[in-house]
């Protein structure tokens, strides 16, 4: 079974604010939410799936089959023809246009979260190169900022913190698996050579 971008979309939208994804479109929000997945792939090390058999597809679906995971881009409506009476012509059902991007893999709830992660912290490498980093937005005595060092100074701590969470995430995912009943236990024992000393 498949896993959708949009678990792990969610994932990763519940551990940000950003003001940017109001702005944009659905279609924007999307395009950048998939460019920054795709692009933090190479930093998952070591998944257990393959994460570059993937899908990008958009459907365009009636409203009525839309499921609580769909990620809606856009709405459809059918247009009058030139002359036809609003109020005569039947009701028709919108149409929507929703992503339906999809991984070849089944993938785990851990391997969404590290992918979400990842994300975290390619957004937040964004934010730290931003050109909105070397000046305020904001002016005047309604508003009061610590300086811009002091600012970036907290995203770089921040980043650390990200980077050094995705890598202790990865480091559990290497180290652990679950087992037939549905406990996780140590897989360290693959790692360990054989010594001399032990018994044979």
């Amino acid at each position: 079974m498949a896993t959708n971008f949009t678990d792990v979309y969610n994932a990763f939208l519940a551990q940000i604010t950003d003001d940017l994804y109001m702005e944009l479109t659905p279609e924007d929000t999307i395009k950048d939410l998939r460019t920054i997945l795709i692009n933090g792939l190479p930093e998952f090390e070591f998944p257990r799936q393959n994460l570059y058999d993937y899908t990008i597809s958009q459907e365009v679906i009636p409203e009525s089959e839309l499921t609580k995971d769909d990620f809606v881009i856009g709405v459809i409506w059918n247009e009058l023809e030139e002359g036809q009476d609003p109020a005569e012509t039947p009701p028709t059902v919108a149409e929507v246009i929703v992503e339906r991007s999809t991984f070849a893999a089944d993938l785990t709830k851990e391997e969404i979260y590290i992918l979400a992660l990842i994300m975290k912290w390619g957004w937040l490498q964004r934010q730290i190169t931003s050109i909105e980093n070397v000046r305020m937005k904001y002016s005047g005595s309604d508003f009061k900022f610590s300086s811009q060092a002091n600012h970036l100074s907290k995203l770089l701590t921040l980043s650390d913190e990200c980077r050094r969470q995705c890598f202790h995430m990865q480091r559990l995912y290497k180290r652990r698996k679950l087992g037939d009943d549905s406990i996780y236990a140590s897989n360290w024992g693959i790692f360990r050579e054989v010594s001399a000393l032990d018994d044979d």
